[in-house]
């Protein structure tokens, strides 16, 4: 890996090499982006894995929420088990309660279930009711890898503020950059010590468009610019 992670969310195997020929470090595998990322099919991590040689974060979400009971716990760690003999490297997921605090008995059941992988705690953190107070939860939790966060409900270009705090609480080194991550942003998140980014739709026409390696290529040269 080059100085700054660089991730791509990956729909496809066609995705999947497009990112790693624009110098990608590592994808986010999902489906179903008009839900914002659900889980994807065994299949698709196989297919993947089989022409692909960067690690797969793989999404564990059902529907468009941040809530889990018993029964979606169950088919997600379900999932969990097959993805990973798919060729999952970790996996992204993460929880709210009806208050909008971070449910940490969910979160602490789905880590288990994928132990002793690797996992992101998703935007849900950007939902929470008390953002300082989720933070303060979710970095304790174990075998957790990023925080893929934008600061701000809104997106990074509102969530500015937010980053600056957490990195200068100490977060930088979790901190996963990403949701309306646009490159007038990474000078400022550089410069706060944040060395993780997470892009989607900034490269490639649309969700129904393939990743276009090219810009993949332009995100690789601005995050690892000093």
């Amino acid at each position: 890996m080059t100085g700054s992670l660089l991730e791509v969310i990956a729909l496809n195997v066609r995705d999947a090499v497009a990112a790693e020929q624009g110098g990608a470090d590592r994808l986010e595998v999902v489906a179903d982006m008009a839900a914002d990322g659900l889980t994807p099919a065994p299949e698709t991590v196989a297919a993947i894995a089989a022409e692909c040689p960067l690690p797969q974060m793989v999404m564990l979400r059902l529907d468009a929420s941040f809530t889990a009971d018993a029964d979606v716990l169950d088919r997600l760690s379900r999932d969990a088990k097959a993805l990973a003999q798919a060729g999952a490297a970790g996996f992204v997921f993460g929880f709210l309660d009806g208050a909008g605090t971070v449910d940490l008995a969910a979160t602490e059941a789905l880590i288990h279930a994928v132990s002793p992988l690797p996992w992101t705690f998703h935007r849900a953190v950007d939902q929470a009711a008390d953002v300082h107070a989720a933070w303060r939860a979710v970095r304790l939790l174990p075998n957790l890898a990023t925080v893929l966060t934008s600061g701000a409900p809104t997106g990074v270009g509102d969530g500015l503020p937010v980053l600056k705090g957490r990195a200068e609480a100490g977060d930088a080194s979790i901190i996963l950059a990403g949701g309306g991550l646009k490159p007038r942003h990474v000078p400022a998140l550089l410069d706060y010590g944040i060395r993780a980014f997470h892009i989607g739709s900034a490269v490639r026409e649309s969700w129904s468009d393939p990743v276009d390696w090219g810009l993949v290529r332009r995100w690789r040269a601005l995050v690892d610019r000093d």
